[in-house]
Parts: structure tokens; C-alpha cells; sequence
């Protein structure tokens, strides 16, 4: 989080990788800030853009003693989406749902302020947390119903009763934790033997995800989901290295936000990914998507739109680069001339 009164002292990895005179895309992949001493990021553990304490940076390049950050809970701290939901007590999938309420739109905070990433100050959070309509106070339900542990517990807890029993059952994990059956404990059991596979497959490309699953001692009922997941995950490895690249490569020349990108999962099982572009840029962001390659998006905040089965089409949508993958350099080239690109209309011919 960033503490009361120190937001002008939020540094991205941009300002860190300035700082330090190596292009981002060069300190993204040696890490620098993961040298011993070298300040922990304030920005949530999860979340996608990463923030330092300018201050403290800067202390620890001059090699000077680094100054300690308050420790306190402040009404002024600014939250990001991930701590703004531990604070509510609900999911940063329920919080997304949340944060469109007046209440909280009214007051975030954007870090940076062009564009950057949404942040709430811990008062907001609170009152909007009192406020909530529903059962009792506080609002949400009652005590007692529901999960019983917080949601991003649930994940690592169950990767601890996997690692003692791989074959314990829905009910075993439901009953030991405290969770529902359907869908809480099924969804994260499946999950976990799904990246269990995924791990294994790399380690041993041999194996195919069924060979894998038999291997880790996971009951034959299982495999079906836990292996359709590690596809999926295994697709998602491969293709973060490629469009991390061209996010890193847009940032450099000016034109994209520096973010590590998100790989969604649509509906049907075929990925996606948006990358935020600067303001005065054509268009609000850029979607790459594994069957039509990247476009254009009309909305910054929700680029990627419900999937149909078709290629999204309409105004300010226009495809960019001849092929699936293309160079950075060329979707550069054509995201800078608009009148280079196809319509949607002529991708579905080809």
C-alpha cells in the first residue's frame, strides 16, 4: 500500500529503471530489485503493476541507510484492488464488482496519475464496507454461512492437504477447511492438481498432462478436469514470455503503460491479454487474442470483451500485423499509422 501522505514518492518500475539508466525491458529481466537489501516493493504482492517508496530506492543507489516506511494502519493509506478486498473481507474478483459503486468511485486514486493503476484510500474502503446492503451489520452474509476461512487462503491451504494426500477427496477437503464442496473446494482442488500437472509436464516434456496426472497418484475421477486446466496452464506459460516482451517493448517506445500482463482465459478456452497504451494514443489499449492476434480496444477499463466466438468488430477496432505473433517492431509501425491494419470484416475472410 502506499502510507498516508507519501503518494508523491510512488515509483513504478519505469521510474526505477530511469533511475537506474537500463531500458525496462533490460531491468524487467535481470531484476535488479531483487538484489539482497534492496527495498520490497509497497504495491500488494499480487498486484500487476509494481510500486516502490522513491525514497527508499534512492537511499539504497546512494548506498545510504534506507529509511523505514510507517508501520501503522492510516485512514489515508491508498489501497490497490488486492488490499482493498482484504479489507472488505471479499475476493479482488468480488472487489472488481464492488468498485464501480459511487461511493468508491468518487475517490480513487490513479498511481500514477496518468493512467495508472486504481487505488482507494482506507477510510473510503471502511465507510463503503459499513454501508454495504445485506443481512446484519456490515452488510454481506451472515456470520457463520459461506466459506470459512478468507478466498486467498483457500488455494495455498488446499496445496498443503494435496501435498500429505494427492488422492484426498472433495469432501475431505471441504470438511478439513471449512469450505463449500460446490463449487469452493472442487474449483480449488481441480486447480491445484492442474498446475501440480502443468509443473510436471515442463519439468519432463515427455509426459503428456494424462501421463502426468497418473504419476502424481491423482485419482482416475479427477483427471479429466485437473488435465484440461494444466492445458490451458501450460498454453498460458507459453505464450506470457512472448506477449511480456511486446508490453516491454510498447512501454520503451512511450506508447503502452509498463505492466506485467495478465493472460486470461476466455470462456471457450482460448487466451487473451490487454496492454494499457498512454493517453494520446489512438486508442485506450491493445488486446491480443490467440485465434485473431492483437487489435485496437475502445475501453481502457474492460479491453477485453465477452468472448462470442467471433472476431470482435466495430469503431476504433482495427487489426494490427500480418500474422498471430508479430515483432514488436511491426505492431509498432502499424499501431503508428492508422491507416495500416485490416477490420474484422476482412480477418474472418482470410
Amino acid at each position: 500500500m502506499i502510507r498516508a501522505g507519501r503518494l508523491k514518492y510512488a515509483q513504478t518500475m519505469a521510474d526505477l529503471a530511469a533511475a537506474a539508466g537500463k531500458p525496462l525491458g533490460t531491468f524487467r529481466n535481470t531484476k535488479p530489485y531483487e538484489q539482497e537489501g534492496h527495498p520490497a516493493p509497497i504495491s500488494s504482492p499480487d498486484a500487476r503493476a509494481k510500486l516502490w517508496d522513491s525514497e527508499q530506492t534512492k537511499a539504497f543507489w546512494a548506498s545510504e541507510p534506507v529509511p523505514a516506511l510507517p508501520d501503522a494502519d492510516d485512514d489515508e493509506d491508498l489501497l490497490d484492488r488486492h488490499e482493498a478486498a482484504a479489507e472488505l473481507g471479499v475476493s479482488p474478483a468480488s472487489w472488481n464488482k464492488y468498485k464501480s459503486d459511487p461511493k468508491l468511485t468518487e475517490h480513487v486514486v490513479l498511481v500514477p496519475q496518468e493512467n495508472g493503476t486504481e487505488h482507494w484510500p482506507r477510510r473510503v474502503v471502511r465507510e463503503f464496507k459499513e454501508s454495504r446492503p445485506g443481512r446484519g451489520a456490515g452488510g454481506g452474509r451472515r456470520t457463520g454461512s459461506g466459506d470459512m476461512i478468507p478466498r486467498d487462503e483457500i488455494l495455498p491451504r488446499i496445496t498443503e492437504l494435496l501435498n500429505d494426500n494427492p488422492a484426498i477427496t472433495l469432501t475431505e477437503v471441504a470438511d478439513t477447511l471449512g469450505i463449500a464442496k460446490f463449487p469452493t473446494a472442487q474449483a480449488g482442488l481441480a486447480q491445484v492438481r492442474g498446475r501440480r500437472i502443468a509443473d510436471l509436464v515442463e519439468a519432463e516434456p515427455q509426459l503428456t498432462p494424462l501421463e502426468a496426472a497418473e504419476r502424481l497418484g491423482y485419482p482416475t475421477v479427477t483427471h479429466r478436469g485437473a488435465t484440461t486446466i494444466a492445458e490451458a496452464e501450460l498454453r498460458t506459460r507459453r505464450a506470457r514470455p512472448y506477449l511480456q516482451q511486446v508490453a516491454d517493448a510498447l512501454a520503451e517506445a512511450g506508447v503502452a503503460e509498463p505492466v506485467q500482463v495478465e493472460v486470461r482465459q476466455l470462456a471457450d478456452e482460448y487466451l487473451a491479454a490487454a496492454v494499457p497504451l498512454t493517453a494520446g494514443q489512438t486508442s485506450p489499449a491493445l488486446v491480443w487474442d490467440e485465434r485473431y492476434g492483437w487489435r485496437t480496444a475502445t475501453s481502457r477499463r474492460h479491453p477485453i470483451r465477452k468472448d462470442t466466438g467471433t472476431a470482435p468488430e466495430g469503431e476504433g477496432i482495427r487489426y494490427l500485423a500480418s500474422s498471430i505473433r508479430p515483432e514488436p517492431a511491426e505492431l509498432l509501425e502499424q499501431l503508428a499509422d492508422g491507416r495500416k491494419g485490416i477490420s474484422s470484416a476482412v480477418l474472418v475472410q482470410m
